[in-house]
């Protein structure tokens, strides 16, 4: 029985779950520019509510860490501590903020 080599395939060939692999419908024809214009800036849009939603849960773990220093006592020099409260009490209502207007703009 003859022996078969294996060929490992390159890392960069294999999809990256951050990169789903594209379905393209062949019976749909083909696009025109209008077309493609609408589904560039669709995609777009929701690639921009995306980014929002991980900015606000972003500004929402650094709201949590800053009431953590806050509180942290003697740990902390006192004007470390007074700066962590305020940036804490602030960020929940920037974070709300950013998710607020992005609501009002889907709206539109």
């Amino acid at each position: 029985m003859p022996v078969h080599h294996l060929n490992p395939v390159p890392d960069c060939a294999v999809a990256s779950p951050r990169e789903p692999a594209e379905v393209y419908d062949l019976g749909r024809g083909v696009e025109t520019g209008v077309q493609r214009v609408r589904r560039l800036q669709t995609e777009a849009r929701i690639l921009a509510r995306e980014q929002v939603e991980i900015l606000a849960a972003d500004v929402s773990a650094l709201a949590i860490r800053t009431a953590e220093i806050a509180q942290g006592g003697d740990a902390y020099p006192a004007g470390v501590r007074e700066l962590a409260s305020r940036i804490a009490a602030d960020l929940p209502l920037k974070a709300q903020g950013l998710l607020t207007l992005m609501e009002r703009a889907a709206k539109k």
